[in-house]
């Protein structure tokens, strides 16, 4: 059994070093990461995967982002351990919190990927949405959480900067706070990761 869990500030190390180990220190240097500096995580949906012995084997963060006067959630990264990859838990991670995302009232989910990965979660290219350059436009994608949410948003990906916005915030009054609650699951029966790692599938998250 593995423990899915909304991560805290006490696990902020063993992320990052995770990260670092996934993708190398310098993809914080990456135009997305532009969109994330001072903006707070959505953090009922930032969730690490652990597994029997408490060592962190995935992570998937999301951040809110703007296109025009539209609210956006930009998701990644989302790592695997290179020792645990190929088994499915990038999966369960990003079936769990897009399920949660949906429930807060989220419409619409952005990332920067290959699309022969993400497309078996619903994931497709987007047209007329540009995140800062020197991203390639092939590789910017975007799920629909409700029927149309996508339906003419177009124009740059920007940072949320509005003050008053706090992380976890939903997009519709009244939905639910998902809060801190951890879930056990089994392990995936099949490879939901298939043969690209999330890892090397959003290098440029």
């Amino acid at each position: 059994m593995y423990e899915i869990c909304p991560e805290t500030p006490a696990d902020e190390y063993e992320v990052e070093a995770l990260y670092d180990l996934c993708f190398s220190p310098g993809r914080t240097a990456l135009s997305s990461y532009r969109l994330r500096e001072g903006v707070p995580r959505v953090a009922d949906l930032c969730l690490i995967l652990r597994d029997p012995s408490g060592m962190v084997l995935a992570a998937i963060r999301f951040w809110p982002a703007r296109i025009g006067p539209h609210r956006v959630l930009l998701l990644g990264p989302v790592a695997v351990h290179p020792t645990a990859q190929g088994e499915g838990l990038g999966g369960l991670l990003m079936r769990n919190s897009l399920t949660r995302a949906r429930a807060m009232g989220w419409g619409r989910v952005l990332l920067v990927g290959d699309e022969p990965y993400y497309s078996r979660f619903g994931f497709h290219k987007l047209e007329g949405v540009e995140m800062p350059p020197p991203t390639n436009p092939d590789r910017v994608l975007g799920l629909e959480l409700h029927d149309g949410a996508w339906v003419g948003v177009q124009g740059m990906v920007t940072r949320e900067e509005r003050p008053e916005l706090r992380a976890g915030l939903a997009e519709m009054a009244g939905t639910p706070h998902i809060g801190s609650a951890c879930s056990e699951v089994e392990h995936p029966r099949d490879d939901t990761d298939g043969s690209q790692s999330p890892g090397g599938a959003a290098a440029d998250q």
